[in-house]
């Protein structure tokens, strides 16, 4: 574990200047500060491999060429500002890799709605099932409701019957969160999308 026992900023033991930006950093562009971009005269480092806590920027320089890695500036703002001693191009591919994933939960977790009436004829249905189907496919949940206006609540059962059919219909690709249940003028129903592994058993 490095430790800062030769607080020398402007020692002779300190880093090199163009240690790190030999390695062409300087063509990366970098969307952080490192190593010797950072201006602040004091960080608070973090991370794998240090003692947590305030040093120089000349310690934390020295730290980061010691491990053969990247001194990155990761809160700017923070007072110190607070840095990381990485691999850069990892750090950026973690980075990545995470908001990826989260795009992908983000995705996986929207709810998708279709709204039909208790009257909704063949045509109509199977426009409305195609747009279920493609949006169950797109990893989405659907909510299928039936809307009932005025007088037609007393078709309730004939919208709880349609829904049904809707879920009969996705019954391959989707599998059911919750049956048909009347809110208010509303009758609702809820399906997420099989995994893979559930569509195969399927």
């Amino acid at each position: 574990m490095a430790t800062p026992n030769n607080p020398n900023p402007g020692g002779a033991s300190g880093p090199t200047p163009n240690r790190f930006i030999s390695r062409g950093r300087r063509s990366l562009e970098p969307e952080h500060k490192l190593n010797h971009l950072i201006r602040a005269s004091n960080v608070r480092l973090v991370g794998e491999n240090v003692e947590v806590g305030v040093y120089t920027l000349s310690q934390a320089l020295k730290f980061a060429e010691e491990l053969e890695q990247d001194l990155v500036e990761i809160s700017p703002n923070a007072d110190p500002p607070v840095c990381r001693i990485v691999d850069y191009k990892k750090f950026l591919y973690e980075q990545k890799k995470k908001k990826k994933e989260q795009k992908a939960n983000q995705t996986k977790s929207e709810v998708k709605e279709i709204r039909f009436g208790p009257n909704t004829d063949e045509h109509d249905f199977e426009f409305k099932f195609k747009h279920a189907e493609n949006f169950l496919k797109e990893g989405h949940k659907v909510r299928a409701y039936v809307f009932f206006k005025g007088r037609s609540i007393v078709y309730k059962e004939r919208g709880e019957v349609l829904l049904l059919q809707l879920a009969q219909r996705l019954v391959e690709i989707a599998k059911i969160e919750q049956l048909p249940r009347l809110e208010g003028k509303k009758m609702f129903l809820l399906m997420s999308p099989k995994g893979k592994g559930e569509i195969k058993k399927s």
